[in-house]
């Protein structure tokens, strides 16, 4: 009941914002994106096409913003900002004469109205799966305020690999056919592209194909983007290439784990180590699940910090523990996240990957409420670098 005033609140905010900066978003075709996973990729991918193909294009994702070919920080933990900000960009990409803005939505702003008055040429389901419940407190919510984009966009484009498709008849059956276009990996359409692994990163390149062709771009001019496609910071990114790998991932859901780990557990010759950690005042019950999956997967596994925010870590690490059943998985608890990746790097041996997820290209780590400077990236070099792998350029 206090969320719902609350909103009524974000809501007011919304509208005043719309109102300072006269409506932007009406001169731009709007894409948006939204699902529990893969948005941040599937935005990227939309906006290098439409840019490799001509059209004058901004975005703004969890990874910041890129207006007129400008890039901007959005803030710590920041995917859909506030309207006001939002409102801000989108003034900023007409200015730069952009016709298209690629957005990535969540949840919690499409429940708190921060893209009212925002219209939606179209809208992009991922996937919908084991995320937020300590938001939205139930899967129905949940599943419901996701579906929010879908209802104000003229077009969809949803994933019909997910489980939740089944769950979208009523959107489905107030479109047009061509206003409901579906993707799925059965899809024949073929391209190359060296970074794009696992089926996961295949579906959301399917979705970002399928917006692509809604938009009127050719297969040819797609497959061409797709080639020279780079991931975003953060995503599968091979940070380190020799006689072991270091990976670094943003997945932080069961599902993310599922998808990542099955995809890289092939490719891994020697061990699979798992660092990791789950945000506090998040989520909860996804905890033992991230454990589970991550057992089923990887033989050795660091439980760690991420964003603990007021609550103990260790009790956050316990909870995760809680999941795993395997017998044979090695488990060391570490709460502090720099301690645990030095760790697991020390301990890689030739032919071993360290997989490292949940943080990524952020640049803060809550604690106790207080945002304090973090560097994944920068953690990893020197713990390269304290074991004497001092190159950590990538083959």
């Amino acid at each position: 009941m206090w969320q719902k005033t609350k909103n009524l609140y974000h809501l007011f905010v919304a509208v005043s914002s719309n109102i300072l900066f006269h409506f932007p978003a009406k001169k731009l075709t709007i894409i948006g994106v939204t699902g529990t996973d893969g948005k941040t990729t599937t935005v990227n991918l939309i906006y290098h096409i439409l840019k490799s193909s001509g059209k004058s294009v901004s975005m703004l994702s969890s990874v910041g913003a890129y207006i007129g070919g400008k890039e901007y920080d959005t803030g710590f933990h920041v995917t859909t900002p506030s309207p006001f900000s939002l409102q801000s960009f989108l003034r900023k990409a007409v200015v730069a004469k952009s016709e298209y803005f690629v957005l990535e939505v969540t949840s919690h702003a499409l429940d708190q109205h921060r893209i009212w008055g925002i219209p939606i040429k179209v809208g992009v389901l991922t996937n919908i799966t084991h995320e937020h419940l300590d938001y939205h407190k139930t899967f129905e919510n949940y599943l419901n305020t996701k579906l929010k984009l879908l209802q104000i966009a003229d077009c969809d484009v949803v994933n019909r690999d997910d489980p939740s498709y089944k769950l979208l008849t009523r959107i489905k059956n107030s479109k047009s056919d061509s206003n409901w276009v579906t993707y799925g990996l059965s899809d024949n359409f073929r391209f190359d592209s060296e970074v794009l692994l696992g089926d996961f990163n295949r579906s959301n390149a399917l979705a970002a194909v399928s917006v692509c062709r809604v938009l009127g771009l050719s297969d040819k001019e797609i497959d061409m983007a797709i080639k020279t496609f780079k991931m975003p910071t953060g995503r599968l990114d091979y940070v380190y290439e020799k006689d072991f790998s270091v990976v670094i991932d943003f997945a932080h859901t069961p599902n993310a784990f599922e998808q990542l780990l099955s995809s890289l557990r092939p490719k891994v010759k020697g061990r699979l180590i798992h660092v990791f950690g789950s945000a506090g005042e998040r989520d909860s019950e996804k905890r033992p699940l991230m454990g589970k999956v991550s057992s089923d997967y990887a033989d050795i596994l660091f439980l760690t910090s991420e964003d603990p925010r007021s609550e103990d870590a260790n009790k956050i690490i316990d909870e995760i523990e809680s999941g795993i059943k395997k017998k044979d998985v090695k488990v060391f608890k570490i709460a502090d996240r720099k301690e645990a990746i030095t760790a697991a790097i020390k301990m890689a041996d030739k032919k071993d990957m360290v997989l490292i997820t949940g943080k990524a290209h952020e640049k803060s780590m809550n604690y106790s409420g207080k945002e304090e400077p973090w560097d994944e990236y920068k953690i990893v070099a020197e713990a390269l670098s304290n074991r004497g792998n001092n190159d950590t350029s990538k083959k």
